[in-house]
């Protein structure tokens, strides 16, 4: 049974050990690279299409486009168009088609059965501009199209005219995204209060693994894993994906290679899975094992998180020239994916430190989590602006967050500013981390560490005299009488 809304807060303190758990969203959808282009409909098909169509336009021949594909998914798809065809409740019918466009666009990892289900959203105000099923559909949308300042728009409005669960949870995580962290903590605890379920309990993990709580983590996970409907299988798939990342954070790596094994069997070739479950190998140094499902991850959902950590594999595996044939294919369509990621990985690579500095900026105007900070903050070391680097590094580090990549890069930031004691404390705990670095990033993290251990030793064995003004400068002078 799972437990009452009152059971699971959002937001919570711990009397014995004053831990804050505070919310952050989590984002079910990755956006893939390839834009999605329909078919040209046949004439035949041109013809099915009720004469009252013509409201629609050209959004409604968008829709009604016959999708090639042999899922559960694609099939749904083609039975909500022939519904719309014959003319009856298209609304909705539509509501449900634009549905089905985002689930196919979660599956497939690409963004544009997005666009597709946008089209339906329209369709649906052309029929009724107050649709809030409608305005819901397209907030979804532009959620994960990364619009999140017109996606709190439509929220917002969905929160004052109806006010449920989920129309709270879209709210939060489109505050989440631009930093507003208040206010997507009130509104996640409004969507848990409504409807404590899988996407409410896995927000509630993230903000906990987001605020620095770990076991809280699992802990919240653990309902969502529970909460999952064999109806839908990608949900399944990614909560499990979400605990196998906790338990190899915690350094469970068994338990993680199980839960990996559960969420491919609920989602075969699942692209998320396969990432994760290619950096568990890459952490063992099992490079050859690790290539092979980095390559298929690649394939499926080629973004610059996916070919970036594919190339690391590679370069591990000895594999230098399919390595850079990766790289290069990152950074040409990078920018257009995910400027993130390729701003990333161009300070990591210490290459077009301009251009990863401008992408970083550019991303920041429309998202503001720690993530999108710390990218910033390694981009501007990487172009020399170590004093503004410092800086942004405070906002990256401000909500607690354990994670690997932060402390690595705060510890080589202070490191650079010679303030030793916040690299020596930054360092250690990237170390203790080092599992979910890459290769390179753990190269380079031994590297410094050894190379501040170097200088404290030889501070300690030759250390400074006291500083002393001499015996002729330090007698006091006597006051004049």
């Amino acid at each position: 049974m799972l437990p009452k809304p009152e059971k699971m807060k959002i937001l919570k303190k711990s009397i014995g050990d004053g831990r804050i758990l505070i919310c952050v969203a989590l984002v079910f959808a990755n956006a893939g690279l390839f834009i999605f282009s329909p078919r040209p409909k046949s004439k035949s098909e041109a013809e099915k299409i009720p004469a009252n169509a013509a409201v629609f336009d050209n959004p409604l021949g968008l829709v009604l486009t016959p999708q090639a594909g042999k899922s559960p998914t694609d099939k749904e798809i083609s039975q909500l168009q022939q519904r719309i065809r014959e003319g009856r409740n298209v609304e909705l019918w539509l509501d449900r088609l634009g549905w089905a466009f985002v689930a196919k666009a979660r599956e497939s990892f690409d963004p544009g059965f997005y666009k597709l289900a946008e089209q339906c959203a329209l369709c649906i105000e052309k029929r009724n501009p107050k649709s809030q099923e409608a305005m819901l559909l397209r907030a979804h949308v532009l959620q994960n199209l990364h619009r999140f300042k017109e996606s709190e728009a439509l929220a917002r409005l969905l929160v004052e005219q109806r006010g449920l669960s989920f129309d709270y949870g879209l709210l939060g995580d489109a505050l989440m995204e631009q930093g507003k962290l208040g206010d997507a903590v009130e509104a996640y605890q409004q969507m848990m209060n409504l409807k404590p379920d899988l996407r409410a309990y896995a927000r509630a993990a993230h903000i906990r693994w987001l605020k620095g709580d770990l076991e809280g983590a699992i802990e919240a996970i653990q309902l969502a894993v529970s909460a999952a409907s064999p109806a839908d299988a990608e949900s399944g798939a990614w909560v499990n994906t979400r605990l196998a990342f906790y338990e190899f954070q915690a350094g469970r790596v068994s338990e993680a290679e199980q839960r990996c094994a559960l969420a491919l069997s609920l989602q075969n070739d699942y692209p998320p899975t396969l990432l994760l479950h290619g950096r568990i190998l890459l952490s063992q140094s099992r490079f050859a094992e690790a290539v092979v499902i980095l390559q298929k991850a690649a394939k499926l959902n080629p973004l610059p998180e996916y070919q970036w950590t594919l190339a690391e594999g590679l370069r591990a595996a000895g594999k230098e020239t399919e390595a850079s044939d990766v790289e290069t294919q990152l950074c040409q369509r990078g920018a257009s994916s995910d400027p993130r990621t390729l701003a990333l990985y161009l300070a990591t690579r210490h290459e077009s430190p301009d251009t990863a500095l401008r992408l970083a900026r550019a991303e920041l105007d429309s998202r503001s989590d720690v993530f999108t900070h710390d990218a910033l903050t390694w981009a501007l070391a990487a172009a020399g602006r170590l004093t503004e680097a410092q800086s942004e590094m405070k906002r990256a580090l401000a909500e607690g967050t354990e994670d690997a990549r932060l402390f690595f890069h705060a510890g080589i930031i202070a490191s650079q500013a010679s303030h030793s004691a916040d690299a020596e404390r930054w360092l250690r705990k990237a170390s203790e981390l080092s599992h979910l670095l890459l290769p390179s990033e753990r190269n380079e993290l031994q590297n410094a560490a050894a190379c501040g251990a170097e200088k404290k030793a030889s501070v300690a064995a030759n250390p400074q005299p006291p500083f002393s003004l001499g015996p002729n400068t330090a007698r006091k002078t006597q006051p004049k009488t």
